[in-house]
């Protein structure tokens, strides 16, 4: 952590969220999932890697009966923006015909990548599709994405920590930390 911890302060990063305000959130999501989905068989798809952290800590409050899959999809590379292109590194391998469907994501900015995973997954005749976000910068959509469960609303900042990164690091911190400068 001492690595880590150097890293936030060469890089000028504040605390934006503490690990409480997070667990805040993600039970008010769990707990709407929870009324919504009551009774009914849902499968969970994370797109990794940056969601890991936001649905383990999510799925460990849902009491409906849950599969869980992972996408691995890629627009970023090692960017702080997006390339506008999505390729599929890693897709889901349950049959998703007729079950409830949840796309687990814990930032959405343009909307292009999770676009092009919406699209992809409701080909595949799921009684539905929908999409459950932590934080969600609308400002910075350029595509049309239906996002039903959003844990924040957030504006547009550099964010790291609890599965987001900086050049694959710094996912495993607990807070969410914003870079006060950036380049």
């Amino acid at each position: 952590m001492a690595i880590q911890s150097k890293m936030i302060d060469d890089k000028n990063f504040t605390k934006y969220l503490n690990r409480h305000e997070i667990d805040a959130a993600v039970q008010a999501l769990a707990s709407r999932l929870n009324t919504d989905y009551e009774g009914k068989q849902v499968v969970l798809v994370g797109v990794l890697k940056g969601a890991i952290v936001f649905m383990a800590d999510l799925a460990r409050h849902l009491k409906m009966d849950t599969e869980v899959e992972f996408v691995r999809l890629s627009s970023y590379g090692k960017a702080r923006t997006s390339s506008g292109t999505v390729t599929i590194i890693k897709d889901i391998q349950a049959d998703i015909r007729g079950k409830h469907v949840l796309i687990i994501e814990e930032i959405i900015d343009s909307g292009r990548t999770l676009k092009f995973l919406y699209e992809r997954l409701k080909q595949s005749g799921p009684a539905s599709v929908e999409i459950v976000t932590l934080l969600d910068k609308s400002s910075k959509r350029v595509v049309d994405v239906p996002v039903k469960y959003v844990g924040r609303m957030i504006e547009d900042q550099f964010l790291i920590g609890y599965g987001l990164d900086l050049e694959e690091k710094c996912r495993n911190l607990p807070d969410i930390y914003y870079l006060k400068y950036p380049n």
